[in-house]
């Protein structure tokens, strides 16, 4: 019997060490090669090039993100030789996306709208006028998503906040299925991209 070729393959974020998203990118090789080959995607290569180490991200997210050296190019293919697993907790990317929160229980009725303060694969913060309880859980709409995707979160604690009359809120996400996770890997990352300075360039 044939030996079974391993192959790559998904959709993954290159981080610089500052665990700023400089591009996207798919998997060419086998997850578990000591070196990745990365198809670099949107003609950002000059830009991971610009490094010595990038922190590769997948959109699973069972799969913890991996610290590499950036070796060599060719064309739009970079190179990555794995260094370490990188094991840090979900990083906060800032954003500012209005929406609403539905309650769980019968402690209030209705919807109520709240205003992203930031949000990472784990978990949301958000300013909200109300007085919410801690390990209340909610539904929250969440709209930077490819599509808007309605979670469950609980309520984690309350923020300092400087705007008054109003509080801030973190919470994490609870009982997600795999895709609703990689819906909320790909929006974060991706918001962090998007507002990149484009005019700055990058230093480890």
């Amino acid at each position: 019997m044939a030996r079974e070729e391993r192959t790559g393959g998904g959709m993954y974020f290159l981080l610089d060490s500052n665990n700023q998203t400089v591009a996207r990118g798919m998997l060419r090789s086998p997850e578990d090669d000591p070196a990745l080959q990365v198809k670099v995607l949107d003609d950002k290569i000059s830009d991971v090039m610009r490094h010595e180490q990038i922190r590769l991200v997948s959109l699973k997210g069972n799969t913890p993100a991996v610290v590499t050296k950036v070796a060599r190019c060719r064309n739009d293919m970079v190179v990555l030789e794995k260094l370490y697993t990188d094991k840090r907790k979900n990083l906060r990317v800032p954003t500012q996306f209005r929406s609403f929160i539905y309650p769980l229980d019968d402690s209030w009725q209705g919807r109520r709208r709240i205003k992203a303060n930031d949000i990472s694969c784990g978990g949301v913060a958000f300013f909200y006028e109300g007085e919410l309880q801690d390990h209340e859980r909610l539904e929250l709409v969440v709209p930077v998503t490819s599509q808007p995707v309605i979670l469950q979160c609980e309520v984690l604690r309350r923020r300092p906040s400087d705007q008054e009359d109003t509080h801030l809120y973190a919470l994490q996400f609870v009982d997600m299925c795999d895709d609703e996770e990689s819906m909320v890997r790909e929006a974060t990352f991706s918001i962090q991209l998007e507002n990149r300075p484009k005019h700055l360039f990058d230093e480890d």
